[in-house]
């Protein structure tokens, strides 16, 4: 397949294979930031939803930080994976220290990236997790689970690019998947865009308040407003 030009033109052409959920009142869109922001703003923007993020923190191991015990995501919820804390000998105090520290960091990200704006109402809704692409699905996972807990009728995840052994698996803990595609060799997912620059906090906070704008004009039946 040939690349995406960046995250926003992959979000263009997500929301093709989303098409079957526009223009629904019980849809809305959450993007795990920082890089599924843009692709997840167009797909709402097409899709005529509202847009909100959905935080996920990796827990990583004190000293092996890119090893990961586990995730918490938005909504307080903790997902740790026992076997690896049992086989390393994490102590308890360790993974609580951990996640403390993580619980800020997501809390500060959370209050930067609304600006004061609540979150959206998943419960009973129809959310459509969107991220820039798939590898070992670690995170999505840790978002599913979290997204759970709060009620919603139906998981979506949706991203535009994956590895397929990981899409298949993920369609066992969703509700629905779409994979716009699944290379082989995958490699990671970074290679499959143009331009793969990190997604900033300043990105993540005026596509939100784009959305929300749109959004507005939206319910008052008016053109929506001019995205970044």
């Amino acid at each position: 397949m040939t690349r995406y030009q960046d995250r926003r033109h992959a979000g263009r052409l997500l929301a093709d294979a989303l098409r079957g959920y526009a223009g629904r009142r019980d849809v809305v869109v959450l993007a795990l930031p920082r890089g599924g922001v843009p692709v997840a703003y167009e797909v709402a923007t097409r899709l005529g939803a509202p847009l909100d993020v959905f935080v996920v923190r990796k827990l990583g191991i004190p000293g092996h930080e890119e090893v990961a015990m586990g995730a918490i995501a938005s909504g307080g919820v903790v997902v740790l994976n026992r076997e690896v804390i049992e086989v390393l000998g994490i102590p308890k105090a360790t993974v609580e220290a951990v996640i403390a520290r993580e619980q800020a960091e997501l809390s500060r990200r959370e209050q930067r990236y609304r600006g004061g704006r609540p979150p959206l109402e998943v419960t009973g809704k129809i959310c459509i997790l969107v991220d820039d692409g798939l590898a070992t699905g670690s995170t999505m996972r840790a978002a599913i689970a979290g997204l759970r807990q709060r009620g919603p009728r139906r998981i979506v995840v949706a991203v535009p690019i994956a590895a397929p052994s990981t899409c298949r698996e993920l369609s066992a803990e969703a509700d629905d998947i779409v994979c716009a595609a699944t290379p082989e060799p995958f490699v990671a997912v970074g290679r499959w865009y143009a331009d793969f620059e990190q997604t900033t906090d300043e990105e993540v906070r005026a596509l939100l308040e784009a959305a929300a704008r749109e959004q507005a004009g939206r319910k008052q039946g008016s053109a929506p407003a001019q995205g970044p």
